[in-house]
């Protein structure tokens, strides 16, 4: 599976991106899908998940509330929905695939090349 993200930018706290994360192939919709992401100097994160179905999400606390994780299975596309973003949000945010959603980066044997979010004070 290739995985292209793409949506990041520059935007002011308190305002919105959505990212979204296209797969190449048909069978996207067999593939739990998460999002990651790495600051600066710091280990990548857990963002959210979201199983084959879309029938389950997760999110890390850092982002319950004002993240979405959202699928279109027809369009092989994964979505994150980020609101009230504040600069702590600032890093490269990774979309990824797998058999099982889950939040450790280690289970996903998929990965997008990243995109850049920059959320200024």
């Amino acid at each position: 599976v290739q995985l292209q993200a793409s949506g990041g930018g520059l935007v002011q706290a308190g305002g919105s991106l959505r990212l979204s994360c296209a797969a190449s192939r048909r069978t996207f919709s067999s593939y739990a899908m998460g999002w990651f992401r790495q600051a600066p100097g710091k280990e990548r994160e857990f963002v959210a998940a979201i199983t084959w179905s879309g029938s389950s999400t997760y999110y890390a606390d850092s982002v319950k509330g004002r993240f979405t994780i959202s699928r279109d299975n027809a369009k092989n596309t994964v979505y994150l929905q980020m609101n009230s973003l504040k600069p702590e949000d600032t890093a490269v945010y990774y979309c990824a695939a797998n058999w099982d959603a889950g939040s450790r980066h280690t289970m996903y044997d998929y990965w997008g090349q990243g995109t850049l979010v920059t959320v200024s004070s």
